[in-house]
């Protein structure tokens, strides 16, 4: 799974500049308003840092520590959302901020109330989310003596947030919530925690906007070097079996439409990652599909035949390589990404590019038109270009011998695969669908075609059980003229679904199709292949007991519930769902337990050991022209 590592052109470091990052968009190039310095408590500093800002909602919990911020927030026209459990905030921020582009705002109280946010901090971190957490913290004399519901939230959040602030003075507020908001969007998107003791937020400070922001030592490469780019249009004019490799920064970076520019100019076949589906249409003749771990027999060959990976706000991640050093033998590598941290971490790139990635693509487009001479095409008719046309005749004899597929159950129950199929179809792909991790995770990017950004939320990096039910109510509220579906497993739908009772309370009607096999699935599988079939510890008795009752579940949690057990039976009750918009619906799909997701790269195993299903193993070595067995 690869994590995205790109983002659109930043505002300036100054909001006195004229854009201020904001919440409702990060940047945007309205003039900043203007606030002489008032008196105020820290805590209506820090409520209006959040309107100055720009923010328009917040997920969160009060407690002690950060109950003086609940007082002005009364008052303020920013919405503030009582979710049931911290996580619950945190995952409801970043599908905020993943749905909506803008960043997701999280809070919590000192101790227990910060700790809950370490998950889904991480999460939004890994899968580069803009959110800003804010969390209350004992007062400053009793910082470091174990006092009531103390923890060191900055000491614990340091590895896995991209920045953190203590706060320790009141007057501080204004520039700390700036810089917060700052670094979030802009670069590489992140996680932010800002932590204000309990004294700071009910002293008197002064409050002036907008702040001059003093961040001297962060400032995000956002323009390539000339060299690079033409270097890297050097190398796609003399490849002969290129791919592109796509990331997940290709959305965080708003280039899917430069992207497709790229991809029809020089015919170059597209792989997507998980965390990119939906940068480019998977109706597109150029969409190889998914690589890695349970990608497409189609795009795990194009890595491993490849002579050239051009790849745009991706990271190497482990599910896409499978064991490092027999990924792509045979390939030279373009790697451009707003993170330079992550070009040479796990594969050597021969042009190395750091840059924000809508402008990568920008500058290569131009590159590769001046190399050809003329404004249209590199002296090719996209997949119809003779230069790669024994690589498509390669492409394309694969994908046709190995598409997505699945059989039915052996038992005659209802395949999870043709549930989340037909889901796909009725709701089409503007809807946007949202899931955790697993088995469930896997069929939905396989079986959903995703024909736009910001349609497909799901825990890539991380592997979060529990962040679909929230993510799913960050998304809608932060879209509610689109269709949210979260598609959940039952193990992960234990773990966070008491957030259906904020969709209900918060008039959230989200939509779940629960993906009911009564296991934990994925490891399941694992235990199915590898581990002779014993079945230890993943038997949730959802089935065999029906503990819980989802349908009886979801009632207490104010929302609709609908079962569906047969084939003949799914459109209807997708539809009827689909058509009760006045609270959230949970569907309690009962789906066969051995049902396994295929294609698959064991971990461990190199990408030439995928299995296009259980012992059918395609061979990609030199003598196998047509890439069969």
């Amino acid at each position: 799974m690869s994590a995205p590592a790109t983002r659109a052109p930043e505002p300036s470091a100054d909001p006195s500049a004229g854009h201020a990052p904001t919440n409702g968009a990060p940047h945007a190039k309205s003039a900043a308003k203007r606030v002489a310095p008032v008196q105020m408590t820290g805590a209506e500093a820090v409520v209006r840092s959040l309107e100055e800002l720009g923010v328009d909602t917040i997920f969160g919990i009060p407690g002690g520590a950060v109950l003086p911020v609940y007082d002005p927030l009364y008052d303020s026209k920013v919405r503030h959302v009582l979710v049931r459990h911290e996580q619950g905030a945190g995952h409801a921020a970043s599908g905020y901020a993943h749905a909506s582009g803008r960043v997701g705002v999280m809070m919590a109280t000192s101790g227990p109330g910060a700790t809950n946010l370490v998950t889904p901090l991480a999460d939004a971190q890994m899968d580069s989310i803009p959110v800003v957490a804010i969390t209350g913290q004992v007062g400053r004399a009793l910082i470091g003596t174990d006092a009531f519901q103390e923890s060191d939230i900055t000491g614990i959040t340091m590895p896995i947030t991209k920045h953190n602030i203590l706060v320790r003075e009141g007057d501080d507020i204004a520039r700390s919530m700036a810089e917060a908001f700052h670094i979030a969007a802009t670069g590489r998107p992140g996680a932010v925690l800002v932590d204000i003791p309990k004294d700071v937020l009910q002293l008197q400070c002064t409050f002036s906007w907008p702040p001059q922001l003093e961040l001297p030592g962060y400032k995000p490469n956002t323009r390539p070097h000339g060299r690079q780019i033409k270097e890297a249009a050097k190398l796609i004019t003399e490849a002969r079996k290129p791919v592109l490799y796509v990331g997940g920064g290709v959305i965080r970076g708003d280039a899917t439409e430069e992207l497709k520019e790229l991809a029809e100019l020089t015919g170059i076949p597209v792989v997507t990652t998980l965390m990119a589906r939906g940068a480019f249409p998977d109706s597109h003749a150029q969409n190889l599909g998914m690589p890695g771990m349970h990608g497409t027999v189609a795009a795990v060959a194009a890595f491993q035949r490849c002579d050239l990976i051009i790849a745009l706000g991706a990271r190497f991640d482990d599910r896409v390589t499978g064991k490092l050093d027999s990924f792509a033998p045979g390939a030279k590598v373009i790697h451009a990404d707003i993170d330079p941290a992550e070009i040479g971490k796990n594969r050597h790139a021969d042009v190395p590019i750091v840059g924000d990635i809508k402008n990568v693509i920008h500058d290569l487009l131009d590159a590769l038109r001046r190399k050809a001479g003329g404004p249209d095409r590199i002296g090719n008719e996209g997949v119809g270009d003779p230069d790669l046309a024994e690589w498509w005749s390669y492409l394309n004899g694969v994908r046709d011998a190995y598409p997505l597929s699945y059989a039915p159950q052996s038992d005659g129950s209802l395949s999870p695969e043709y549930v989340i199929e037909r889901l796909g179809k009725i709701a089409g792909p503007e809807a946007v669908y949202v899931a955790g991790v697993g088995q469930h995770q896997m069929w939905a990017a396989q079986f959903i075609e995703y024909e736009n950004p910001r349609t497909w939320l799901n825990s890539g990096g991380l592997g979060t059980m529990g962040y679909a039910v929230p993510a799913a109510m960050g998304a809608k509220m932060a879209c509610p003229d689109k269709e949210v579906w979260a598609i959940d497993g039952d193990g992960c739908f234990q773990m966070t679904n008491q957030e259906l009772a904020t969709c209900a309370i918060e008039g959230v009607p989200i939509k779940v199709a629960l993906i009911n096999n009564g296991n934990l699935g994925m490891v399941r599988q694992w235990q199915t292949l590898f581990y002779g079939e014993r079945y230890s510890n993943t038997n949730l008795s959802t089935h065999s007991q029906r503990i819980p009752d989802f349908l009886k579940l979801a009632e207490a949690l104010g929302c609709v519930g609908l079962r569906c057990e047969r084939a003949e039976d799914v459109d209807d009750v997708i539809n009827q769902a689909r058509a009760i918009n006045d609270r959230p619906v949970v569907i309690d799909f009962i789906v066969g337990a051995d049902a396994q997701v295929w294609p698959m790269v064991a971990a461990g195993t190199g990408n030439d050991e995928i299995m296009a299903a259980r012992n059918i193993r395609p061979l990609f070595d030199e003598d196998n022209s047509e890439g069969r067995a």
